[in-house]
Parts: C-alpha cells; sequence; structure tokens
C-alpha cells in the first residue's frame, strides 16, 4: 500500500507541474484532475505504470492476464481514481472498485 501512495503522489505532483503549464491548479481544481485523468489512461494504457508507478516500482495491468489494460480502462481507472472514494473501498486482493471496474490489479514492477 505505501508504494502505491508514494507512486499517486508523485503523479499527484507531476500533474500540478503540467497544469500550471495552462491553468491555475489552486483557483482551477479541475485542471490538475484532468491532467491525472490524461496521464493514467495514457500511461497506463500504453506502458501499464505512470512515472510515479515507475519510480516506486508498481505497475498495473490486467486481472485477467497480467497485460496492459489499455487506454480506455486506463481513462476509466484514472476517472474513478479522481473521484477518490472508489480507491479507497478494496477487497481482500488489495483490488479498489476502480480496479475492478477496470478489471485491472496494481502488482510489483519485474525489476
Amino acid at each position: 500500500m505505501g508504494r502505491r501512495f508514494g507512486a499517486l503522489v508523485i503523479d499527484w505532483v507531476l500533474c500540478l507541474l503540467v497544469a500550471r503549464g495552462f491553468a491555475d491548479p489552486v483557483t482551477e481544481g479541475w485542471a490538475p484532475v484532468l491532467v491525472l485523468i490524461v496521464e493514467y489512461g495514457f500511461f497506463l494504457g500504453l506502458f501499464a505504470q505512470t512515472p510515479g508507478m515507475f519510480i516506486t516500482r508498481v505497475r498495473c495491468v490486467s486481472w485477467a492476464d497480467g497485460g496492459r489494460i489499455g487506454v480506455l480502462r486506463g481513462l476509466l481507472r484514472g476517472v474513478l481514481l479522481a473521484l477518490v472514494v472508489p480507491a479507497l473501498i478494496m477487497d481482500a486482493n488489495r483490488r479498489g472498485l476502480h480496479d475492478r471496474a477496470a478489471a485491472s490489479v496494481v502488482t510489483s514492477a519485474p525489476r
């Protein structure tokens, strides 16, 4: 859980920095959230890791086959993560509602 949270913090800081390029994240709170959703769709869909996940050595893969989840499921996961509550409700496999909806799981990344 610690590495997952660390990855999210790193990704959030990066989203704040990127959002500053086109909006004021303090007064326009939607900007970093939008960047987070796009980041998750792009990076999870194509690489199975966001930059924060890469740094903390975790990855998000398909529950069924361990492969990439694709851009659409990455976007879905990002939207649900932005709602926060789905990430707080976890099952016995440490999968939040956002993971279950996207049929994904967060695992350790190979070295």
